[in-house]
């Protein structure tokens, strides 16, 4: 069986995404390419006994490269990729609706020597706006092969693949626009000057992008005298009445209208849809904005409240396990390992799985039918002041949730600057894991005799440094490691349309399987090496800790276990360790045994939670148990009381933590997920960094200030 090599390119909101899906089905995977943060999905499907790999390009307006990402997608079209081979068959997809603009891309894909097939797709939303296509007429006056589609409804598949099938070896279009002469004469003078260095097409776009990826590429690696050529030529083609660029808008354009004019039939006056009343409520500044947050609320109430009775049960599921290992292996390191650190740290990673499929659920059904794109028109004006576009402010109000799925969500953002600064502060928004540490310092600290609305205004506080922080450091990212040219958020608004369910299960599918196989590895590595760390040394003097702990146990002396569990926790490499650096801790109103909770939570930041449980001898507390949550706070309440400096100063203390876990990454999972998206360890080393950093001086100004006002009022 031969097989063909399939270039799937098209603007964005043309449902490109939908039609490699229903051509692939599940016989697709994500392939990384290198030198370069960016991902393609390759796809396979079978035709007439011929073979074919489909490979999902990012979505584009034009083939002008604006940045790397984009240089990668024209460099394999172009052949100039190692690990791919020049595509034998491109397939262009346009939407009916809007078919003069989107025929723009194709126009320049009709350059590059390769036969182009056409896809038109959402004809039925055209047809309801009263525009039709004659395919047959569109096929002769373009000269391209022609195929009306419905790809969420699978309608004109088989039409499409018989096309794809006949295009192999056939001749490349020649019927396109012509750009004028002088500028084809610069664009070989241009070839000429650079000895091959680059193909005709490249010679072209470096002539008529100005200031493109190509131009500053070029201009950087080659002589200097290359800029100096360029900037003559362009100027000679202005002289002769050929301005760049838009020379190239005016022949493409022109050409287009020609090749349309007879076989698109137009509405005699455009006709107001559904879809322009519903946008006049959906992107109106005031009405818009409230019906956002009202979605928004109903996402996040659903993520929070529909996937708790699932992380229930998979938390009773993993409580299950525990108590068949610890009550079918004897004492010991394997066990406590079975119990402590793999299944306790698988459990800790499944458990967020029901959030992931709800949220991106949402994502998928918001995105499918055409609201995502209105949601971030709204939120484009708030953004862009922080050096950011719209399309950043949806990942992160997903952090809110986990900043797991945010980190994941950014790749709807095609700008590589501003996807990295994203990624960046998503981890900033307070997600959930964080509730149990406010809680628990608020209902030890903040409620016996204060007035009732204290413990809600401390937590909304709490969210509130994650909301201002955020946009501030994307701001200074903006203009020093990210710098770069602001944000020009270029977005279509697409014709509302049914959600494909079949694409939400797949969406939902490939977002769940992919946070398992992503950060679940790298999370039970990183438990495993906690454990190892709270376990060792197992034995003092008198024998081996797990031993005389159970055998306490056994005997119900739970209050002399509880001591015994804290001495070995003291006395673990990670208490060492935090005894050690406990002069750094005390700046902050910290003793030992606070910093090595803190220590201990890095891989997790419910940890804490837990661990000062095990510290204050209270036993191993569920962080999710609002009761056990409580009396853990009354332990340390009762001594931090016999210290003279924590007791004067609790609320500073107590304030001081929760700031350093509203700023710091304690989370494996999430720097691992950036790992993956930024196929770099540099981006999640950056991030853990930055935000230890920043979560230490927030925690250090909230402690000592603190403590003047207590000073001040006392």
């Amino acid at each position: 069986m031969s097989k063909v090599t399939v270039a799937l390119i098209g603007n964005p909101n043309t449902g490109k995404s939908t039609l490699f899906n229903a051509l692939s089905g599940l016989r697709q995977h994500v392939g990384n390419y290198p030198g370069v943060t960016v991902e393609m999905s390759t796809g396979r499907f079978s035709h007439a006994g011929t073979e074919f790999e489909i490979i999902d390009l990012p979505g584009t307006y034009s083939l002008a490269p604006r940045s790397p990402d984009e240089m990668v997608a024209v460099d394999l079209l172009l052949g100039r990729r190692p690990e791919n081979p020049r595509p034998d068959v491109i397939l262009s997809v346009v939407d009916a609706s809007n078919l003069n603009r989107h025929l723009y891309l194709t126009t320049q894909l009709m350059e590059l020597g390769i036969p182009v097939v056409l896809a038109v797709n959402m004809i039925d939303v055209a047809k309801s706006q009263g525009i039709l296509v004659d395919p047959v007429v569109l096929a002769r006056d373009t000269g391209l092969r022609v195929v009306p589609i419905q790809a969420n409804r699978g309608t004109g598949l088989d039409e499409l693949r018989t096309a794809l099938n006949q295009a192999v070896g056939a001749k490349s279009p020649t019927t396109g626009p012509q750009l004028p002469e002088p500028v084809e004469a610069e664009t070989a003078a241009l070839e000429t000057e650079l000895k091959g260095l680059i193909p005709r097409f490249l010679a072209r776009r470096l002539l008529l992008d100005v200031g493109g990826y190509t131009e500053e590429w070029l201009t950087t690696t080659s002589r200097n005298g290359l800029k100096d050529h360029l900037l003559a030529a362009r100027s000679r083609l202005s002289e002769a009445g050929l301005g760049v660029p838009g020379v190239e808008a005016r022949t493409r354009y022109a050409w287009i209208r020609t090749a349309t004019a007879k076989a698109v039939t137009n509405p005699p006056s455009r006709m107001v849809t559904w879809s322009d009343r519903l946008d006049k409520v959906l992107t109106h500044r005031l009405w818009g904005t409230l019906i956002f947050l009202l979605v928004m609320f109903i996402v996040f109430q659903t993520i929070f409240v529909g996937a708790e009775p699932v992380m229930d049960l998979i938390d009773d599921g993993t409580s299950w396990l525990v108590g068949q290992v610890e009550g079918n292996l004897p004492v010991g390191p394997f066990r406590s390992l079975l119990s402590d650190g793999i299944i306790k740290g698988v459990g800790g990673v499944i458990i967020f799985l029901p959030q992931i499929l709800i949220l991106f659920g949402f994502i998928a059904i918001l995105e499918d039918c055409g609201y995502m794109a209105r949601a971030a028109f709204l939120m484009d004006r708030l953004m862009s002041r922080c050096g950011l576009s719209g399309k950043s402010f949806i990942p992160l109000l997903s952090s809110v949730a986990c900043a797991v799925p945010g980190v994941m969500a950014t790749r709807v953002i095609e700008n590589r600057r501003d996807r990295l600064a994203t990624i960046v502060v998503a981890p900033l928004m307070s997600c959930s894991a964080r509730l149990p540490v406010y809680s628990l310092l608020i209902g030890a600290f903040m409620t016996d005799g204060y007035p009732w609305w204290v413990p809600g205004l401390m937590m909304f506080a709490m969210y509130m440094i994650g909301f201002v922080t955020a946009p501030l450091v994307a701001l200074v990212l903006k203009r020093t490691l990210l710098k770069g040219a602001p944000p020009l958020f270029v977005m279509e608004l697409p014709a509302y349309k049914r959600p494909s369910l079949l694409a939400i299960g797949r969406r939902m599918f490939g977002a769940g399987w992919a946070f398992l196989r992503r950060a679940g590895t790298f999370i039970l590595a990183s438990m495993i090496l906690v454990w190892a760390l709270l376990y060792f040394p197992d034995r003092d003097a008198n024998g081996r800790y797990d031993q005389r702990i159970e055998a306490l146990r056994n005997e119900e002396k739970d209050d002399e276990a509880n001591k015994l569990r804290s001495e070995w926790q003291r006395d673990s490499i990670l208490g060492q360790t935090g005894q050690a650096l406990e002069p750094a801790f005390k700046p902050l109103g910290w003793d030992w045994r606070i910093g090595v909770a803190t220590l201990a939570s890095f891989p997790a930041r419910e940890v804490i939670v837990g661990t000062l449980g095990i510290i204050y001898e209270k036993g191993e507390v569920d962080a999710g148990d609002e009761e056990e949550r409580k009396k853990l706070g009354e332990t340390i309440r009762a001594d931090w009381e016999k210290d003279p400096m924590r007791s004067k100063y609790r609320i500073p203390v107590a304030l001081s933590v929760m700031v350093f876990f509203a700023l710091c990454c304690q989370c494996a999972s999430t720097l691992a997920v950036i790992r993956r998206e930024t196929k770099s360890w540099s981006w999640p080393a950056f991030t853990f960094v930055y935000m230890t950093v920043l979560a230490y001086i927030g925690a250090f100004l909230t402690f000592q200030i603190g403590r003047v006002i207590v000073d001040l009022v006392g």
